[in-house]
């Protein structure tokens, strides 16, 4: 397997991890047990960011365009509704 398959394959696992810990997290009253997946996202995270910044420096990942102003002001106007 192409090893920028397999980067972009470990992204989007690591992304869908990150979404279930934050779901998990909510719904654990357990202060010991809250903590511990709070600190398996935060690793996660931050593995997530390096193997990010890899595949962006080999040009397996590239970032959408940023907004513009004008976009940011639309969507911070419909949230704020």
């Amino acid at each position: 397997m192409e090893e920028k398959v397999i980067v972009n394959d470990v992204l989007s696992s690591i992304k869908s991890n990150l979404k279930d810990y934050g779901k998990v997290i909510a719904e654990t009253a357990n202060m010991e047990l809250r903590q511990t997946f709070q600190n398996l996202r935060n690793s996660s995270e931050s593995f997530e960011y390096e193997l990010f910044k890899l595949a962006e420096s080999k040009g397996y990942y590239t970032v959408s365009q940023k907004a513009t102003q004008d976009e940011i002001s639309k969507v911070k106007k419909e949230i704020s509704l």
